[in-house]
């Protein structure tokens, strides 16, 4: 395949993810991992795992940071730059589209109506790559297609940590401990259990 090509792919397939993803970052995964199945080059479930921690600790959103890591692994900067483009465009253009009509159908029934459609289908996508990422991080299906034990499906170590963390966000002092802080926990404790 070509680099024209591979550009042409790469936008095509971030157009498409930036399109219907509606709802932001989490619900771009669905089409993430969809893509992983389709072209295994540019990353797999396992790769997109590790974006997911990386983009969920670095700045900005984190369908833009998957799209432009991808993208540059794929085909360098031109990559990171058509992939990142693919992804936003399709907001930019709705926005647009949206601004320019605003007024006349603000109060309009239809789009009250078609916004309040929206929200169990965000919510649908947010819950399937909730499940994706829980698949990845605490369930361990490799383990079990070896083993045929079903107690090594499941992670202990990642299932104990995401437990002890829901705990302890739950409890009213720690949750107004700024954010950053969950963040480097987090990757201290990865760093030593894993």
């Amino acid at each position: 395949m070509s680099m024209i090509q591979t550009l042409i792919l790469l936008f095509y397939e971030f157009f498409k993810t930036g399109l219907f993803a509606v709802g932001g970052g989490l619900a771009t995964l669905p089409f993430l991992y969809n893509i992983s199945e389709r072209y295994p080059s540019w990353f797999t479930s396992g790769d997109l795992a590790n974006m997911i921690a990386v983009s969920e600790s670095t700045p900005g959103p984190m369908g833009v940071n998957i799209a432009t890591y991808t993208g540059f692994t794929t085909a360098g900067i031109a990559g990171a730059l058509t992939a990142t483009v693919g992804l936003v465009l399709p907001s930019l253009i709705v926005i647009i589209i949206i601004a320019h009509y605003l007024k006349k159908f603000e109060e309009n029934k239809i789009v009250k109506d078609a916004f309040y459609g929206l929200r169990p289908a965000v919510a649908g996508l947010i819950a399937v790559a909730a499940l994706q990422v829980l698949k990845v991080s605490v369930f361990d299906l490799d383990a079990y297609a070896e083993t045929k034990n079903l107690l090594s499906i499941v992670d202990w170590r990642s299932l104990i940590i995401c437990a002890a963390a829901f705990v302890l966000m739950r409890i009213k002092k720690l949750s107004k401990i700024h954010p950053i802080v969950y963040i480097i926990a987090g990757a201290v404790i990865g760093i030593f259990v894993f």
